[in-house]
């Protein structure tokens, strides 16, 4: 909830209501959600992603591809079956808080 990317809650006693993904929140879910924008192009490893790759764990980018291919088959889906653009941007700026959320947890993580 502190990235404001979570469903509108209008819940009172045994009611629950719950509603859309708000979109309001803090510079770092605006970082999240201008990298959201991004998964319209097609997932390519490009030269100067490579380079930048060179210092990091194996682990670390099996889960960033992971995550490129996801998000850009999430946001061509959901694009395909008629959602508004924006609405498809903040929904994947949420599914990429959840994979930073793994790099940066990985103990949180359950090993199936």
């Amino acid at each position: 909830s502190y990235l404001g990317l979570v469903p509108r809650e209008h819940s009172s006693g045994m009611r629950e209501r719950r509603g859309g993904i708000t979109g309001a929140g803090n510079d770092t879910s605006e970082l999240l959600v201008e990298t959201a924008w991004h998964y319209r192009h097609k997932p390519v490893v490009g030269r100067a992603l490579r380079i930048r790759r060179r210092a990091q764990s194996p682990k670390v980018i099996a889960l960033a591809g992971r995550a490129l291919r996801r998000l850009t088959l999430r946001q061509r889906r959901m694009i395909h079956q008629g959602k508004h653009p924006n609405l498809v941007t903040i929904a994947v700026a949420r599914k990429l808080a959840g994979f930073v959320w793994n790099v940066l947890h990985p103990a949180s993580t359950a090993t199936a």
